[in-house]
């Protein structure tokens, strides 16, 4: 009779213990679940597209039809083999890849642009790391036929112009069809993409190239602005584009002194702020700032560079936005822009990701409750009512 009382209670304990874990298991996976995917979709959900005021000779569905869903994001830096940890590269590889998959299915946009700095390492990347660069790129970055994929270079891909070579450029043109001075239309709506690092001015080879194409396209653009004039031979044969302000796309911001007027909770901290921008390094010179200003007469500037948010007004109209990083190794608070743009006007929105401290936050809390039902469990620690209960029995018995 002892023997089989003593093998129920045996059997009663394991079953305890074997529900017990089951719950830790289930709890554990909840967690992970939630942080891992559920947090991406909770909070890019509650993203929005900006609306663009239509003219009144436009009804709602051709208002709908003529506006470009644009997805804006900006130094993604997927580390290389050289300064890349395995569990640095795991960590926010994995963030990105969720992060954009996760707002490519919500938000569906026609077109994507990242603006430069793709790679931390290509400026220096052999053959066989930039072939596994590029792989994991397309692996994390990949997108449906429905949504086209634009990339501009920046100088972690290529290396700042002292580090620029034909080969490192023609390498990234190769992979993503790029060229400085190649201009896309969409929906009537010009986009110019540009080669920064190339804005040197000091007539390298590289420089110079990418400066006549941006000249050729420039003359193109304006043209195609201008009212038909018979008697303009320049424009004559001049391939007409449609006369819409372009939107200027390129990696560095065009010159301002440094991050002082830039407000908002993604803007550069405070003791970063005053410290004065290098120009061609930081910031594009105030000479290649003004040219591009001349040449095309943009009514929006995009740029990415300094992992951190701003908005200026360059000559007191065209309007810059300075894109924020999209990876928590550069920022606990990563965006994307989403623009709503026409031929004619354009609207934009941020959209922030899930901060990494508040996944952190909740892994922390996650893992103390654990240990909490874990000893509790074990009878390794006291629960308080069972503290009280036992200080009172104390008390009546005294």
């Amino acid at each position: 009779m002892l023997s089989s009382s003593s093998t129920t209670v045996k059997n009663l304990l394991l079953k305890r213990h074997l529900c017990f874990l089951l719950k830790l298991v289930c709890f554990v996976s909840s967690v992970l679940i939630f942080c891992e995917f559920l947090i991406y979709y909770v909070v890019i959900f509650q993203c929005r597209w900006p609306e663009v005021k239509g003219g009144t000779h436009m009804g709602e569905k051709e208002m709908s039809a003529s506006v470009l869903k644009a997805i804006v994001l900006a130094d993604t830096h997927l580390l290389g083999e050289i300064k890349g940890h395995w569990l640095d590269k795991l960590r926010r590889e994995w963030q990105m890849e969720r992060s954009f998959q996760t707002a490519l299915w919500l938000l569906q946009p026609e077109i994507v642009f990242i603006l430069g700095d793709v790679f931390d390492e290509g400026k220096w990347s052999s053959p066989q790391a930039w072939a596994d660069d590029v792989r994991r790129f397309r692996k994390m970055f990949r997108y449906p036929v429905s949504t086209e994929l634009v990339v501009i270079v920046g100088n972690h891909d290529i290396g700042f112009h002292y580090e620029m070579t034909t080969y490192k450029v023609k390498r990234f043109e190769k992979v993503f069809n790029f060229t400085s001075g190649k201009l896309i239309t969409r929906k009537g709506i010009n986009f110019v993409l540009v080669n920064s690092v190339a804005m040197e001015g000091d007539g390298c080879a590289i420089c110079q190239t990418a400066e006549a194409k941006l000249v050729a396209l420039s003359h193109k653009l304006n043209c195609s602005q201008q009212k038909l004039n018979h008697s303009d031979k320049r424009c004559s044969d001049v391939e007409k584009l449609p006369a819409s302000e372009p939107v200027l796309l390129q990696h560095y911001p065009l010159y301002r002194k440094s991050d002082a007027e830039c407000s908002g909770e993604d803007s550069a901290p405070p003791e970063e702020k005053n410290i004065l921008f290098k120009e061609n390094y930081d910031v594009l010179s105030q000479e290649a700032s003004q040219k591009l200003l001349w040449w095309f007469h943009p009514r929006l500037v995009l740029s990415g560079h300094t992992h951190s948010a701003c908005e200026v007004l360059h000559a007191g109209k065209i309007p810059e936005i300075s894109v924020p990083s999209f990876s928590w190794r550069n920022r606990n608070n990563p965006s994307f822009i989403m623009g709503s743009i026409t031929p004619t006007d354009f609207s934009l929105q941020k959209c922030f990701l899930p901060y990494e401290s508040r996944v952190f936050t909740i892994y922390c809390t996650a893992g103390a409750l654990l240990v909490i039902l874990i000893l509790a469990h074990f009878q390794l620690l006291t629960p308080p009512f069972y503290f009280a209960q036992r200080l009172i029995s104390k008390h009546k018995a005294v």
